[in-house]
């Protein structure tokens, strides 16, 4: 699948990653449809978050249709 992906300060690619699988009970895999930025992208864009690691993916607003869950 394609995601976003973070590599440094001003850096994101859209990048070709593995496809998720569920590892936990509570997951839950949902082909997105829609998404949105909000101001903790642009902190992460900036290189204002510690701990990100080049190959991170980003995105945490979105929306879509939920494909698989855990038990």
């Amino acid at each position: 699948m394609r995601a976003l992906c973070w590599h440094g300060k001003k850096d994101v690619r859209v990048d070709h990653v593995p496809d998720p699988t569920i590892e936990h009970p509570r997951d839950a895999i949902l082909t997105v449809s829609s998404c949105a930025i909000c101001g903790s992208d642009l902190h992460l864009f900036d290189g204002f978050m510690p701990g990100m690691k080049s190959g991170d993916i980003l995105g945490h607003e979105f929306m879509g249709e939920v494909m698989e869950v855990g038990r």
